[in-house]
């Protein structure tokens, strides 16, 4: 009886947690935006300044150097626009899905900047449209399965003695 209370409370906790995916991903999809955004006003900015130089972004990088400043600058411009090609394609990627394939595509939500970002200003609800509540019973099973599978493992030791103790000698 104890076993399942605190399995089904494993599976509470579970469809608690896991239900809170749709929001998330909502708020890092935002942020995410917001993110790609800015930095493509760098990248353009920068791109631009290349180009009334009559270079390529390249060869505009490749000229940043000679000094501390300038080496410093060039590997701030290629993190950002690294950066900025990683999270426009992230971006594409997860635009307009909804959030089964956002989970589907969760190895895409990498940013710690905008992770950090989006989990601050992320507040838990309970969802109880169908995404929610889809994603809390997948939870729910998921931290049933885990409570009842880590219970099993730690109670093996003790049927073992126990088998040992009821075999007749």
């Amino acid at each position: 009886m104890i076993m399942r209370s605190v399995a089904l409370a494993g599976g509470l906790a579970g469809a608690a947690t896991s239900a809170q995916f749709p929001e998330f991903s909502q708020q890092y999809m935002q942020r995410l935006g917001g993110a790609v955004d800015a930095l493509g006003e760098v990248v353009a900015d920068f791109d631009a300044s290349a180009a009334a130089s009559d270079l390529s972004r390249d060869a505009a990088l490749a000229q940043l150097q000679g000094t501390d400043f300038l080496e410093r600058r060039r590997a701030d411009m290629t993190r950002s626009i690294n950066r900025y090609t990683q999270l426009r394609g992230d971006l594409a990627l997860l635009e307009n899905q909804g959030p089964f394939m956002r989970a589907y595509h969760a190895s895409r939500f990498t940013d710690p900047e905008i992770a950090r970002a989006a989990w601050a200003a992320f507040q838990p609800a309970v969802p109880v449209n169908f995404a929610g509540l889809s994603f809390a019973g997948v939870g729910f099973v998921v931290g049933l399965l885990a409570v009842s599978l880590l219970a099993g493992v730690l109670r093996m030791p003790f049927r073992r003695r126990r088998a040992a103790h009821a075999a007749p000698q």
